[in-house]
């Protein structure tokens, strides 16, 4: 599966960009403006943070889905058996816990900008009878939006006794628009080609991993496919060490039509019920 690497800098890169994820549903930018280092002081931050009691302070609102999500809380779409992750909802306009730097928000800006980047890249990429069927501009779609969504992620060690068939994530597609990760601490993420085959997603350290969610494939009337990708478990002495990843999920204002059947806030509703946050 021929995920591109994508150079930032490169003159053709909103071409290779597009190019990937029309074929695969991922891409990999690298050499982008974001710094390393506030990635890995974010990453710091909320290691200290999942290994604190205090956590359990900010237990999630069910109704605005901000805050900490405990243990075993999401299943994948379709699947019975609970993801062997906890996490934290950051959205714009709330406040982070108190054991968190500012450096969270930071990244989440920076995150936001190269986001928009990446999204005129495919308004001025896609094929014109596709974009034409497109609400508005997709940058313009998740402008200020209330819903993106940074999700910091802690996958525990293992400790070999976790349920039959539980891994880490279970296949599943993204709700949103695209979704950008910075490089996770360890490898796990695999991504589903069309005969049924996984395959490890490429992403060295400091360059940020790019998929199509439900929503743009959706707006996109399915040019541009959400992919199925999970976190599979590690074994040997990696069982014994977490990972840690936060993507940032860019998703529509709610009123944003993607269809003649949903907008992005009646779509967005039916699927968090789907996957037990609703």
């Amino acid at each position: 599966m021929n995920i591109l690497k994508v150079d930032f800098r490169e003159k053709n890169a909103s071409f290779r960009f597009a190019e990937s994820l029309q074929k695969t549903g991922f891409g990999v930018v690298t050499h982008h403006p974001i710094s390393a280092s506030l990635i890995q002081s974010v990453y710091d931050d909320w290691k200290k943070f999942f290994a604190n009691e205090a956590k359990h302070n900010y237990l999630y609102d069910k109704k605005a889905q901000v805050g900490y999500f405990p243990f075993a809380s999401e299943n994948a779409k379709d699947s019975p058996i609970k993801d062997l992750k906890e996490f934290y909802h950051i959205y714009p306009g709330h406040a982070l816990p108190k054991e968190v730097s500012e450096r969270s928000l930071e990244l989440f800006n920076e995150l936001m900008k190269l986001g928009k980047i990446l999204l005129d890249w495919l308004d001025e990429q896609t094929p014109s009878d596709i974009r034409s069927e497109f609400s508005m501009p997709l940058s313009k779609m998740v402008k200020e939006s209330p819903k993106n969504l940074f999700r910091i992620i802690h996958y525990p060690p293992l400790s070999g006794q976790e349920p039959a068939g539980a891994i880490r994530a279970a296949a599943h597609e993204d709700i949103n628009i695209i979704t950008l990760l910075p490089a996770s601490t360890a490898m796990g993420l695999q991504v589903k080609d069309v005969a049924g085959q996984w395959h490890d997603v490429p992403g060295d350290w400091g360059d940020i991993v790019i998929n199509v969610g439900d929503m743009l494939q959706m707006a996109s009337q399915k040019f541009y496919k959400s992919t199925t990708h999970r976190v599979v478990n590690p074994s040997g002495e990696a069982a014994k060490l977490p990972r840690y990843s936060m993507p940032l999920f860019l998703h529509p204002t709610p009123e944003v039509r993607l269809s003649e059947t949903h907008t992005a806030d009646s779509y967005l509703t039916e699927r968090l019920r789907e996957i037990g946050l609703k």
